[in-house]
C-alpha cells in the first residue's frame, strides 16, 4: 500500500472542514491525521502548513490563546457558488441528473458547514429538464469538431402529435460543418453550413441523434456570414426575411424594447407620450405576434410592404374570430 501523503492530507482536511467561522486546532489536525493513520506531531505538521502557504493555499492562521489554520481564499466564493448552483438548478439545457451531480461537485468547493447553504430551492417560471441526456456531451463533441474544422452528422427528431420521437426525412443523416453554438431561450444550437439545405442552417442541440465528428474538413464559413449578426436577426424573432423595422411605442414600452434589442438599439423621442425605436428582425408570424401583445401600445410604422403585411395579419384573426 503507497504512503499516504501528510501534507496533502492536511490541505484535505482544511479544505472541506475549515472556513473563516470554524477554524482547527492542531490537536484537530493531529485527531484527523491520527484517524488516517497517518503520523505525525506538531513539529511535522507545522512545517507541512508552511509548505502548503509556500505553494499557494491561503491556509490563514489564527495566533491567539491556541493557533487555529482555516483556509481563506478559495477558488470560488460563496456567493459565486450560490450563483453557479442556481444557474444550473434554472436551466432548462441540463437534464435534471446531470444537475444533481453538478451541485454536488459545487458543494465540494467549500467547506462542509456551507455546503448546506448551497442546498438551494429556486423557484423560476420555467423548469421543465431536457429528456435528452446527452446534450451536454452532444455539446462537446460539437464544440470539438468546431475546434478542429471537421464536419459532423447526426440525425434530427420532432414530436408526434403522440409525443413520439420521430427522425426527420425517414432517418436522414445530416451532414453540417458547424460555425459556432449559439445560447438562445435557454436552449442551444449549432448553426453551420447544411449540405441538405446548401444553405446556412441551424438545429437544436436536445433534437440531435447519434452525432459522430468525421474526418471531413469543415466548409468554410461563407464570407458573408457573421454569427452575431446572424444570432441578432434570427434569434430575436425567430424565421422571416429579416428587414429593418420602425416602432412607435408609448413611453412605457422603453423596458420592453431594451429587453428585446439591448441598450443600443436606436430610439428617438416623438411627443411626450411616445418613442420610435428602429431595429432589425426578422418579419414573421412572432415578431407580428409580440407587437401585438402589447395591446396597440407599439405600431408598426415603417416600412410600409411591413405594416401591410401586419395589418393583414391581423384582420384575417379577426375575421376568424
Amino acid at each position: 500500500m503507497p504512503k499516504k501523503s501528510r501534507v496533502l492530507y492536511i490541505k484535505k482536511y482544511l479544505e472541506e472542514q475549515t472556513d473563516e467561522n470554524h477554524p482547527a486546532s492542531m490537536t484537530d489536525i493531529l485527531a484527523y491525521l491520527e484517524a488516517e493513520g497517518i503520523v505525525a506531531s506538531r513539529k511535522t505538521v507545522a512545517p507541512d502548513i508552511e509548505q502548503l502557504i509556500e505553494s499557494g493555499v491561503d491556509v490563514v492562521e489564527n495566533t491567539g490563546k491556541r493557533y487555529e489554520y482555516f483556509i481563506g481564499d478559495r477558488h470560488f466564493e460563496l456567493p459565486e457558488l450560490k450563483l453557479l448552483v442556481d444557474a444550473v438548478q434554472a436551466s432548462r439545457f441540463i437534464p435534471a441528473k446531470k444537475s444533481a451531480a453538478l451541485i454536488e461537485k459545487l458543494t465540494a468547493l467549500t467547506s462542509i458547514h456551507k455546503a448546506d447553504e448551497l442546498s438551494r430551492r429556486l423557484y423560476t417560471t420555467e423548469r421543465i429538464k431536457p429528456t435528452n441526456e446527452k446534450v451536454y456531451i452532444i455539446v462537446d463533441l460539437l464544440h470539438a469538431a468546431i475546434n478542429t474544422g471537421k464536419q459532423v452528422t447526426f440525425k434530427y427528431y420532432d414530436y408526434s402529435r403522440n409525443k413520439r420521437k420521430l427522425y426527420k426525412h425517414n432517418g436522414r443523416i445530416y451532414r453540417v460543418s458547424p460555425y459556432g453554438l449559439i445560447w438562445n431561450s435557454d436552449r442551444y444550437y449549432i448553426v453551420g453550413w447544411s449540405e441538405s439545405h446548401n444553405d446556412i442552417a441551424r438545429f437544436r442541440v436536445d433534437r440531435i441523434a447519434v452525432p459522430e465528428i468525421t474526418v471531413t474538413p469543415a466548409v468554410p464559413k461563407p464570407e458573408y456570414f457573421d454569427m452575431a449578426s446572424y444570432a441578432n436577426s434570427v434569434f430575436q424573432m425567430y424565421e422571416g426575411e429579416v428587414r429593418s423595422v420602425a416602432l412607435l411605442c408609448d413611453n412605457d414600452l422603453m423596458n420592453s424594447i431594451i429587453d428585446r434589442f439591448g441598450e443600443d438599439v436606436k430610439t428617438e423621442l416623438v411627443d411626450s407620450e411616445h418613442f420610435t425605436a428602429y431595429a432589425d428582425v426578422s418579419a414573421s408570424p412572432t415578431f407580428y405576434g409580440w407587437v401585438t401583445s402589447f395591446g396597440g401600445r407599439m405600431l408598426i410604422i415603417a416600412p410600409e410592404n411591413v405594416r401591410k403585411e401586419y395589418s393583414s395579419l391581423i384582420n384575417s384573426l379577426a375575421c376568424n374570430a
